[in-house]
């Protein structure tokens, strides 16, 4: 049975599940992470509830959107975290970098147990999470959905404008040997050209649904 790994690998290589209309629902690979994830003509409905309540609750919303939406439609996100008592942050948007060859072209430092915002943030999300701090911001990587590996990035105040966010989210490819991937409001347009303009290629959106604190 192909799991939600199997999955991310596949479209981390552009590989992507048929755009045929359909949603696939497979387990959960950790008990912290449920949630949707939607590619062109398909979704990807990844928890531990009933199959058939789910495909029963697409049914429900696509009477009140189009059926290819029906995995991001407020009354199915709605009625999957009232079922499973889970929360969700945001839609976001889904993009992966391959890695690169060479040194990071940003000077970085890695530090341990940073008590930087950002990596507080990350440590509630994700495993294995690590730190490196630049003149100016931060870069974290950590394993997230599905052993995935996530990368998020922070420039301060006073050093923005200057090209940094895209430096760091560059020197991230330069840091691993598999395809690292982010999660991106899609309102948060300066995040997304600087991922892209750093070799990120979005994939698709994601709706993550978090057991509560």
């Amino acid at each position: 049975m192909e799991t939600l790994r199997d999955i991310l690998d596949s479209a981390a290589r552009g590989v992507f599940p048929p755009a045929d209309g359909g949603v696939t629902v497979v387990p959960q690979q950790s008990a912290r992470d449920a949630g949707v994830l939607s590619f062109t003509a398909h979704s990807v409905v990844f928890t531990d509830e009933d199959p058939a309540w789910v495909r029963g609750a697409l049914a429900a919303a696509e009477a009140e959107c189009d059926a290819l939406a029906a995995s991001m439609n407020p009354r199915f996100l709605s009625g999957f975290l009232e079922r499973t008592g889970r929360v969700c942050e945001t839609v976001d948007a889904m993009l992966v970098g391959s890695p690169a060859a060479g040194e990071p072209a940003v000077a970085l430092d890695e530090v341990v147990d940073a008590a930087h915002p950002r990596a507080v943030y990350a440590r509630r999300r994700r495993d294995d999470v690590r730190v490196w701090t630049a003149e100016g911001g931060v870069l974290v990587l950590g394993r997230g959905v599905a052993g995935r590996l996530e990368v998020s990035v922070e420039v301060d105040a006073a050093a923005r404008h200057r090209g940094l966010g895209r430096a760091l989210v560059a020197a991230a490819r330069h840091l691993v040997d598999e395809p690292v991937w982010a999660q991106i409001a899609p309102g948060n347009a300066r995040s997304l050209r600087a991922f892209q303009a750093a070799g990120y290629v979005p994939v698709g959106a994601e709706a993550l649904f978090l057991a509560p604190r």
